[in-house]
């Protein structure tokens, strides 16, 4: 009996959270978007949106609610400063938080920027069966957190285990 798993495609959807990208100008997103492919991924869904707390959580929620879209990758707005709302958006939509993921992410970071990394708010986590993952605006942070961390655990084949296989019992009461 074989003990090799097939590669499960995921539905995955992109939020760009920022006051001055556009689609011409967005390598952050567009890192994300080539990385899914890559993977063997599908774009459900990209968009834009302002740095704004309820444009974030619209979009956000839009997708939690589909039943169409398995994953929601955000980039920006995760910093420190005033209008940085990201994490403060999507903590409120998520049913369970995955603490592992920013705490693993500012640790890979670290090698990279040292000790910038702490001003990162990066954050995981699981709402209405839909993953979402909230990663820095930069592109360097994005491929480090799709890279180093998001792409292994959203293939089925990783082991010992990964985000894939969890995908069923997640509305489990």
């Amino acid at each position: 009996m074989s003990t090799e798993r097939d590669f499960k495609p995921l539905n995955i959807a992109v939020l760009t959270i920022s006051d001055s990208r556009s689609e011409d100008n967005d390598s952050s997103g567009h890192a994300l978007v080539e990385r899914i492919g890559q993977a063997g991924h599908r774009r459900a869904d990209k968009r834009i949106v302002r740095d704004d707390i309820y444009q974030i959580r619209a979009a956000v929620s839009q997708w939690i609610a589909d039943p169409l879209v398995d994953v929601v990758l955000t980039t920006g707005g995760t910093g420190v400063t005033g209008r940085d709302g990201t994490p403060e958006a999507v903590l409120p939509l998520l049913d369970k938080l995955i603490e592992g993921f920013g705490e693993m992410f500012r640790m890979l970071s670290y090698e990279q920027i040292g000790t910038s990394t702490l001003q990162s708010r990066c954050l995981a986590g699981v709402a209405n069966a839909t993953y979402v993952f909230v990663l820095p605006g930069s592109p360097g942070a994005c491929r480090t957190g799709w890279d180093k961390l998001i792409c292994a655990q959203l293939d089925y084949r990783t082991r010992p285990c990964n985000l894939v296989e969890l995908m069923p019992r997640l509305l489990e009461k």
